[in-house]
Formats: C-alpha cells, sequence, structure tokens
C-alpha cells in the first residue's frame, strides 16, 4: 500500500469510527427517554418500574419529544466545543510547555525545521513549544492550522540529529494537516460528555427503580412477547451505561493507532526521507521510560505512548485494545517499505 492509498484506508476508516462513536452517544441518550421518560411518540404501551420492582405494561401519557436525548446532546456538544476553544491551552498549561527560544541553539534549530516543514506542507508555521523531560516524545496541538503548535521534550531536542528530528516534525505537520488534533480535541470532548451522561443515566435508574410507584400492573398476557423483547433491550441499555466511558475510550485509542499510521506516511512524503523518521522513531523506542510531564489525557497525541509502556510493543487483542499507539515495530516496518528497502522478518 503506497502513501495514498494508506491515506485513504485510514481517512475511511475513521469517519467509520465516528459515526458509530456518535450513534453510540445518541442511543444512551435516547434509552434514557425511552425508559425513563416514558418517550413514546407512538403512544403505545411502555414498559416502566413498579412499586415492587419489577419491569411492568404502563398505560400513562408518554413523553412525545425526547428531552433527555436532546438535552444531552446539548451538553455533549457543549463540552466538545469547550475542548475545541480552550483544549490547546489546557494542554499545553498540562505539560507546562513554554515557548521555544532563539538564544538556544537546538531550541533555534527546531524553530527552523517547523518552518521549513510548514513552507513543505503549505501551512502557516506552528508555534513552537518546548516540553521540560528529558524523555524522548511530541505531539501536536490546535484548533486549526493557524493556530497549531508542535511541541516536543527537551530530551527529544537532545538526542536527535537534524534530519531526525526534521522527521518527528514532519509527522506532527501531517497532524495540523489532517485536521488529526481538531478530530481528537472532539473525541476527548466526547469521552468527557459520555462519562457524564453514562453517570448521570445510571444514577437515574437507581434513584428511579428505588422510588418509582403506582405502575400499572394490567401487562396482559398478549403483551408479555412485547415486554420480554423490551426488557431484552434495556438490559443492553443498562450494560451500555456502565460501559460506555470505557468504549469510548477504547474507540479513542483505536482512532488515535490509525491516526500515528497516516501521520507517518504523510511525514514521510513531506521530507521525502523515510529513513530519518526510522532513525527517530528507533532512539524514541529505545528510550523507555516515561515521559512523566504529559499525562494520560494527552498521551493520544503524542508520537508514543508517554506512559513508557511496553503494551504497544505487544501483539495480540488484548494489545490492540488497550495501546494508544500502533506497534512501533510495524510503523518502522511501514516506512522501510516506503522507502522501498528489503525487509527481512526477524527468525
Amino acid at each position: 500500500m503506497n502513501i495514498y492509498e494508506q491515506q485513504s484506508a485510514n481517512r475511511r476508516t475513521t469517519v467509520f469510527i465516528m459515526v458509530l462513536f456518535v450513534a453510540f452517544f445518541l442511543a444512551i441518550g435516547l434509552g434514557f427517554d425511552y425508559f425513563y421518560t416514558n418517550f413514546n411518540p407512538g403512544g403505545k404501551t411502555q414498559f416502566v418500574w413498579n412499586s415492587a420492582g419489577y419491569y411492568e405494561a404502563a398505560h400513562s401519557g408518554a413523553a412525545r419529544i425526547p428531552f433527555g436525548t436532546i438535552i444531552s446532546l446539548c451538553i455533549g456538544l457543549g463540552l466538545a466545543g469547550n475542548s475545541m476553544f480552550n483544549g490547546p491551552r489546557m494542554v499545553l498549561r498540562s505539560t507546562m510547555a513554554r515557548r521555544a527560544v532563539s538564544m538556544n541553539d537546538r531550541e533555534k534549530q527546531f524553530m527552523n525545521v517547523v518552518e521549513e516543514m510548514a513552507t513543505a506542507a503549505g501551512l502557516p508555521i506552528p508555534t513552537a513549544y518546548v516540553v521540560p523531560d528529558p524523555d524522548l516524545n511530541a505531539f501536536a496541538t490546535g484548533i486549526n492550522p493557524a493556530n497549531s503548535v508542535i511541541a516536543v521534550t527537551e530530551g527529544l531536542l537532545e538526542s536527535l540529529n537534524r534530519e531526525e528530528l526534521q522527521g518527528v516534525v514532519a509527522h506532527e505537520m501531517s497532524h495540523i494537516r489532517n485536521y488529526d488534533m481538531r478530530l481528537m480535541t472532539i473525541m476527548a470532548g466526547m469521552i468527557g460528555a459520555i462519562a457524564l451522561l453514562s453517570d448521570f443515566a445510571g444514577r437515574s435508574l437507581r434513584f428511579g427503580r428505588g422510588s418509582s410507584s403506582g405502575g400499572s400492573s394490567s401487562g396482559g398476557s398478549g403483551k408479555r412477547g412485547g415486554g420480554a423483547v423490551v426488557l431484552i433491550f434495556f438490559v443492553v441499555w443498562v450494560v451500555l451505561i456502565i460501559l460506555a466511558p470505557l468504549l469510548s475510550r477504547l474507540l479513542a485509542m483505536a482512532v488515535s493507532r490509525q491516526r500515528e499510521y497516516l501521520a507517518d506516511a504523510s511525514g514521510a512524503e513531506l521530507t521525502r526521507n523515510p529513513l530519518a523518521l526510522i532513525s527517530a522513531l528507533e532512539k524514541i523506542r529505545q528510550a523507555v521510560m516515561p515521559t512523566n510531564a504529559i499525562n494520560n489525557g494527552v498521551a493520544h497525541m503524542c508520537i508514543t505512548d508517554p506512559r513508557g509502556s511496553l503494551i504497544e510493543e505487544k501483539a495480540g487483542f488484548a494489545a490492540d485494545l488497550l495501546a494508544t499507539h500502533p506497534p512501533m515495530e510495524k510503523r518502522i516496518l511501514a516506512l522501510k517499505a516506503m522507502a522501498y528497502q528489503t525487509v527481512h522478518p526477524q527468525a
């Protein structure tokens, strides 16, 4: 797969995951309306908890507007908007990043490389920031290319030569050019919204089950089949409420892993020198210490897992789910293939 094919495949995968993400978010809110506010636009029999703690048919007036879904969606959009407009500032503050200065030779070189890669990408020049940490890492943030930021750690500046630094900056520039940072910021807001909605729905469910009264017991044999189906849906919805925060984070990790492959490919396209990024990734891979200045909330934005975790070096279903980044070995092999090198599998 060449660079352009890889870009197209990753974009299609990302769109699919985002659609699934939004559908999942709305399903939780709509389930709350259906099971809790008695939302029923068709006016058919609803099933609610009665005073004895059983799920049964009720014929009370049904809400015709899904207020819970509308409110939860507005809250989610509000949190996502806050993440978009305040996210970059919060990220830089959380990492204690500072602006690069031209008086320092390495930081001056970093600023020059950022300017070169911005010119190659046809983008406004991002602001260069330095994170005070000895580990090797980098990330980009911003709402759009006009106000974007590229930050690298002090350890990265000390360990990489100019060509390797150029490869890393090109990788981060690709995140900016492909609007990955906007995507990941929105996803961070959606994760927070889903966690909030899940907690609210769970609390309401516990409160309602303990305090609901007045439900009719006239379920009737003709409604038992429908009641069984609704009860199954109700159980599924409760499970979604419990697992919502975990599932949403796993989806975010999946998107992050796909974007790293795309940024590697786009970065190699910008520099026309995949070998430089390969060399940089190999050095980053050897530095297994955690990036203490970067917390878990920013992990998906970095070029490698800042936790120092080796799970991304492992293979298997669990590693694929829990890693914020794809295996470094696979990324390096993909770049070698782009460089038209012969790759011999290790014994």
